[in-house]
């Protein structure tokens, strides 16, 4: 009997999820999503189709592609992704002497079965998924997350010094520290903010902290 010929997103699934693994193994077992994008986009070849952008999310069908890929290797047991950080399994890195189809197939295939055990779903949409009903679907949680992330740092790095220690102050306040003294633009002696647990200051209060 022929060998069932792969689809073009299969494909590139398989591709992406070796290329991914590769690098997280090589980059010490984990990087954060964003690093691992980056990394791929420099050094996959990607094709006009993959880089084509999607009018709902506004992804590429690359990364939109990787991503839902993914949830696989992580129900497999191949990797782990906890709070935009992608780390290597073990487990994940024995699967990769499968090569790069027999990787994405086995952890599919493993994905399948958790499915069955768990009856979370009744199709098989976002493994067998062509181009154009990924195009429709919704982000993926982890993409949301990872879209956040990326948003939080690159505000926080765009911050001038005052504007962190504002920002700092105001995070503080929100764990429920008081926070008397935020230093004013200008020499402030090297002490930027104090900030007290209890409204009563120190020595009187109780758990009382300085920053």
């Amino acid at each position: 009997m022929a060998e069932k010929k792969q689809s073009k997103s299969q494909v590139l699934k398989a591709k992406l999820v070796f290329s991914a693994f590769n690098v997280l193994k090589r980059n010490g077992g984990e990087l954060s999503g964003r690093e691992l994008m980056e990394i791929l986009s420099k050094e996959v070849d990607l094709d006009e189709w993959a880089m084509q952008r999607y009018e709902v999310t506004g992804n590429t069908r690359w990364r939109s592609i990787l991503h839902f890929a993914s949830i696989a290797c992580v129900k497999a047991g191949y990797l782990v992704k906890r709070k935009g950080i992608w780390s290597l399994t073990s487990e994940g890195e024995n699967a990769m002497q499968k090569g790069e189809m027999g990787l994405y197939t086995s952890a599919r295939d493993e994905f399948r079965r958790w499915k069955k055990e768990n009856k979370k779903v009744e199709d098989e949409s976002d493994i067998e998924d062509d181009s154009s009903s990924i195009e429709n679907q919704n982000l993926h949680l982890d993409q949301i997350e990872q879209i956040a992330l990326d948003g939080l740092k690159d505000h926080v790095e765009s911050l001038n010094p005052y504007e962190f220690q504002d920002l700092s102050a105001a995070l503080l306040r929100g764990m429920g520290y008081f926070t008397p003294f935020v230093s004013a633009r200008g020499k402030d002696g090297g002490l930027d903010i104090i900030a007290y647990k209890d409204p009563m200051p120190f020595p009187y209060g109780q758990n009382n902290t300085l920053y």
